[in-house]
């Protein structure tokens, strides 16, 4: 499963927490591996950062994840640089966005339709 989270930046934060996440921490991507996180992007417009986290299970992972003392660490040394996370109704929040629509998954659903002949 992939989903989006969405944060904000500080302001004049931005190059800082570029040069932060040129190289994470080894003992965050191992703690990243034993939840089951593939992959994790980040994006950046102005002070908004949007993450898809790539994973089996976000809660199972994001319980494995709150757990380590390693993401406690990596928080309180980045934390400086993000105001905070949103959830899909901008109320603050480590929430996933809500998915709209993704064109994988229109295709993957006109695929399933029985073919009616119809051109």
């Amino acid at each position: 499963m992939k989903v989006a989270l969405h944060s904000t930046l500080r302001e004049g934060a931005a190059a800082d927490y570029r040069r932060e996440h040129v190289r994470i921490p080894d003992e965050l991507l191992a703690l990243f591996d034993r939840a089951g996180i593939r992959d994790w992007i980040i994006w950046r417009s102005g002070d908004r950062l949007f993450h898809v986290v790539d994973c089996e299970d976000f809660d199972a992972a994001m319980a494995v994840i709150r757990a380590g003392d390693a993401d406690r660490r990596w928080q309180e040394h980045i934390g400086v640089y993000v105001d905070d996370f949103y959830g899909p109704d901008g109320e603050p929040g480590y929430l996933p966005l809500e998915q709209i629509w993704g064109l994988q998954d229109q295709r993957r659903a006109d695929a399933a339709l029985p073919d009616m002949g119809i051109d």
